[in-house]
């Protein structure tokens, strides 16, 4: 199915030793772009979480925050280093009495040093890793339900702005041979009325060489045809879905091109105005494109 890079979901895990919650927020980018919101002592897991979401996203700019809350006595605990504070506290408490001082130390200045404390991210508990991989897991699915909800929709919108489109492409099917008969009898007549100016008679070869000429410029026929394939690619995308957004875009841009070639090649009022619509028409598919994963 298709989805949309743009979503929200949650997560909600709640066990004996602590209570976790994954929020995960995007929207559209080029590349998948993975902004982490997560508690100091987390961080050593990030490549493995990036790695999940990886495996279930590949587009947009995603924003992951976990919200992590241990019952007492259950959370990672620090680990401080008893023997370094011992021995800068003797060494201070040394350089004190030399200068004839009395020292007194602050132990809350301890708290702030961070050669005392160990990084316990490097001691996560295996059980701990498993759950929240999982929490994660599970938020990744809610997102990519919600992206895949409104993916449907956006779906189902360009299906029938397709549609509008085929119908304006056999409208200018069925017109652009009448326009060619036109302008070839157009033609006929002011090559007869300028050569009765002349009193001369109109050659029929030098008329058919000047009806190739204008049949040339007013032949959209290799465009059209390319066109109707381009629309019948859009259709299978679609049915395609995932991964779908970039080869969308380009197809559009395809169609773009045709388009505007025969508005180019045929100025006739009623194909100018079904042009401006088809590209109107184009844009707006383009915009929902740039949405889709």
């Amino acid at each position: 199915m298709l989805r949309s890079m743009t979503g929200f979901g949650r997560c909600l895990i709640e066990n004996q030793e602590a209570t976790q919650q994954w929020e995960i927020k995007s929207v559209n980018g080029r590349h998948l772009d993975i902004k982490w919101h997560l508690p100091s002592f987390v961080h050593g897991l990030e490549p493995k979480l990036e790695k999940l979401v990886r495996q279930k996203a590949s587009r947009g700019r995603v924003e992951i925050t976990l919200f992590l809350q241990f019952i007492e006595n259950c959370g990672p605990q620090p680990l401080f280093n008893a023997n370094l504070a011992n021995a800068m506290l003797t060494h201070l408490d040394k350089f004190a009495r030399e200068r004839g001082q009395t020292f007194t130390p602050d132990y809350n200045a301890l708290l702030s040093i961070s050669a005392l404390w160990k990084d316990v991210s490097e001691d996560i508990a295996e059980n701990l890793e498993k759950d929240l991989l999982e929490g994660l897991s599970l938020a990744l699915d809610d997102w990519n339900e919600a992206r895949t909800t409104e993916g449907k929709a956006l779906a189902k919108d360009l299906h029938s702005r397709i549609l509008q489109m085929e119908e304006w492409t056999g409208l200018i099917v069925e017109r652009a041979p009448i326009i060619k008969e036109e302008r070839v009898q157009t033609l006929r007549e002011r090559l007869s009325e300028g050569l009765e100016t002349l009193d001369s008679e109109l050659e029929e070869d030098r008329f058919l060489q000047e009806v190739v000429i204008l049949s040339d410029r007013l032949d959209v026929t290799e465009e059209l045809t390319r066109l109707n394939t381009h629309l019948e690619r859009l259709h299978e995308l679609l049915r395609l879905g995932e991964d779908s957004g970039r080869k969308l875009d380009f197809t559009l841009q395809e169609c773009f091109r045709e388009i505007n070639t025969c508005g180019n090649k045929i100025s006739d009022v009623q194909i100018s105005r079904l042009v401006v619509d088809f590209k109107n028409e184009l844009e707006k598919c383009r915009e929902q494109v740039q949405n889709l994963e």
